[in-house]
């Protein structure tokens, strides 16, 4: 079972490094065209909301309270020679089919009550025939564009979590390359012939949900789980799954629910301040999803599956495999790119309609950011502790803290610090949230982290300060970076990045850091 855990973290980890390359090239090729204007602000607004929607509905909320029930499920199917999983599944995918519907018809037509909830700033603007006023109207017409991305995608993630379930975890960790190859292909093809390139990009959110929903059908009919869908909404699997997923809503999601809170606050900012953070945050999405959510998506039905067989020593154990892991790598990414930020950022985006003033605008925010790069991690691995034993109360109640927590820091920090402030709040939010959740579980006597892993954690941050200043003394500095052409910028980026992981891995090693350390203990015995 170790290795099984091991195996999957590696696949799903890889196959998110594809998908995250991939949505980098595809922020390159969006900064050249469209730099950090207006145009570009109300794109990444109306590419946000159905993503945040996503998120909250599909892959967060949805996926934390409906693979437990499933687990659950395969479970009695296996002890008492019954198939109830595939009714199980006819009946979910049937009733939220049906509310996705809705919720996307009403998105579409109502778009701009939706801009007007969510970007209250372009609204006084429009309304004052303000200088960013056309802000408004295309914020409106994009979303009718981008907003079926909802309904594709949250069929995708139901697809995605049977599949997960089933131990299939690289064909929905390889779906989102194919949104990123949409845009792109549409960024590439299309922006030359429309008036505004923003419209390209939309209709390449809309293409690449279409794409990921038909690329999992046919594995769903392999598998022998392709049904067809029924309405169910009192049946007994979906009123459990609906019991579960009010509180998971804001339990899962409260990071998206911070950083949308911050796009709001950022309307009325000075434009800019909203692709600043989105490309900030695409920078911390990077290493989060490559390593955070890889382990999370791995461990949740594993955890399950533990806690529906009472194996409460294995559940505490595959907890702390997966707080060692994600600290194993997070700790290095968070020193590699607070110290090398601007010249990645440079090197990515510095070209067409970005300059040298947006690199340094989000090089502040990233810092903000990758300052709780570990706390976004950790709430990933957490809180499936919590929705594998099928608790949401506990979650939800930390994540109403964590909310109103980071409301009070964006009015503290926001007029001070502006956007900059905004990425802060979030962060500091963000370890409020994270370090309720771990006492949550020791509380509840579920996970302890014991001295051997705290020990352990605390080898790993030296070797990444090792790593810091390693990378520190080989970076020049931003001057004499943007005094070398691209292809050198290059050599010296990639030559600093192999010098640091080289003096990370020498140092955990130095330090006694060792492969078994890597073990889940009670399930290799």
């Amino acid at each position: 079972m170790s290795k099984k855990l091991i195996k999957s973290g590696l696949i799903v980890s890889f196959m998110t490094l594809i998908s995250r390359v991939l949505g980098l090239v595809r922020d390159v090729v969006t900064a050249n065209i469209m730099g950090t204007g207006a145009s570009a602000d109300v794109f990444f607004f109306a590419n946000k909301i159905p993503n945040f929607l996503r998120r909250l509905f599909a892959e967060g909320a949805f996926a934390q309270a409906f693979v437990p029930v499933l687990s659950e499920y395969q479970a009695k199917d296996e002890q008492e020679g019954t198939d109830k999983t595939r009714q199980l599944i006819a009946q979910v995918s049937g009733t939220l089919g049906v509310l996705v519907t809705l919720v996307t018809l009403i998105g579409v037509i109502a778009s701009p009550l939706v801009v007007i909830l969510f970007m209250p700033g372009w609204f006084n603007e429009w309304l004052n025939d303000g200088v960013d006023a056309g802000k408004f109207d295309l914020a409106a017409t994009l979303l009718k564009i981008t907003f079926p991305y909802l309904w594709f995608v949250s069929l995708t993630a139901l697809a995605g979590a049977v599949l997960n379930t089933l131990g299939k975890f690289a064909v929905s960790a390889f779906t989102p390359v194919l949104l990123n190859v949409c845009i792109i292909a549409m960024a590439i093809f299309l922006s030359p012939h429309v008036e505004n390139p923003a419209f390209a990009l939309a209709w390449g959110v809309f293409a690449g949900g279409l794409v990921q929903f038909l690329f999992q059908l046919p594995f769903l009919y392999r598998a022998g789980v392709l049904v067809k869908p029924q309405w169910a909404w009192h049946s007994e699997g979906v009123t459990k799954i609906r019991k579960l997923i009010v509180p998971a809503l804001f339990g899962v999601s409260v990071t998206q629910i911070n950083l949308l809170l911050d796009t709001v606050i950022a309307s009325f900012l000075i434009t800019g301040s909203v692709s600043w953070l989105y490309y900030a945050d695409r920078l911390l999405e990077f290493p989060l999803g490559l390593f955070g959510i890889g382990i999370a998506t791995v461990i949740l039905p594993s955890l399950s599956g533990l806690h529906a067989r009472k194996n409460g020593r294995e559940f505490s154990d595959t907890l702390d495999w997966s707080i060692k892991v994600v600290s194993l790598f997070g700790w290095p990414a968070l020193a590699g790119l607070m110290v090398l930020a601007q010249p990645i950022i440079m090197i990515l985006f510095m070209r067409g309609e970005f300059t040298q003033s947006d690199v340094e605008q989000v090089s502040f925010a990233l810092f903000a950011y990758m300052s709780g790069l570990l706390s976004f991690m950790y709430i990933k691995v957490l809180a499936p502790g919590y929705y594998a034993r099928q608790d949401t109360k506990t979650p939800v109640k930390i994540a109403i803290s964590a909310m109103i927590a980071n409301m009070a820091f964006n009015l503290m920090l926001a007029p001070f610090l502006g956007y900059i402030g905004l990425a802060l709040a979030t962060t500091l939010s963000a370890t409020l949230n994270a370090f309720l959740l771990y006492q949550g579980l020791k509380r509840q006597s579920v996970y302890r982290l014991s001295a051997r892993s705290g020990f352990f954690i605390l080898r790993l941050m030296l070797a990444a300060a090792v790593m810091a200043g390693v990378v520190y003394h080989l970076s020049p500095d931003f001057d004499t970076w943007l005094a070398m052409d691209f292809y050198q910028q290059v050599i010296k980026l990639v030559f600093c990045i192999l010098a640091g992981i080289a003096s990370y891995f020498v140092a955990i090693m130095l330090l006694g850091v060792r492969f078994q350390d890597f073990k889940v203990h009670s399930l290799a015995k």
